[in-house]
C-alpha cells in the first residue's frame, strides 16, 4: 500500500483492540486505514484507551458506511 499524502480522522474506537479490528475490516474492503500511531502503546501491550482510526483522503464517506453497517440493529 502506498502512503497517501493526507490522512483524515474517521472515528475513535473505544480501545486499541477494537481499533485494529475496524482497521482490518476497512483494509479488507480496499480502504487505506490506520490506527493513529500516537494512540497505540505497543511496548505495554494492548492499550485500553481510545484510539483514533485514520483513513486516506477521499475514502472517509465509504469507510463511514462500512463501519455503520457493523452496528447491530436496534431491537424492537
Amino acid at each position: 500500500m502506498t502512503k497517501p499524502e493526507r490522512w483524515l480522522l474517521l472515528t475513535t474506537a473505544p480501545d486499541q483492540l477494537t481499533a485494529e479490528i475496524w482497521q482490518d475490516i476497512l483494509l479488507q474492503q480496499g480502504i487505506p486505514a490506520m490506527v493513529n500511531p500516537g494512540d497505540a502503546i505497543s511496548f505495554m501491550g494492548v492499550s485500553g484507551f481510545p484510539c483514533r482510526i485514520m483513513v486516506a483522503y477521499g475514502y472517509r464517506k465509504r469507510a463511514q458506511e462500512i463501519l455503520a453497517s457493523l452496528k447491530p440493529e436496534a431491537e424492537e
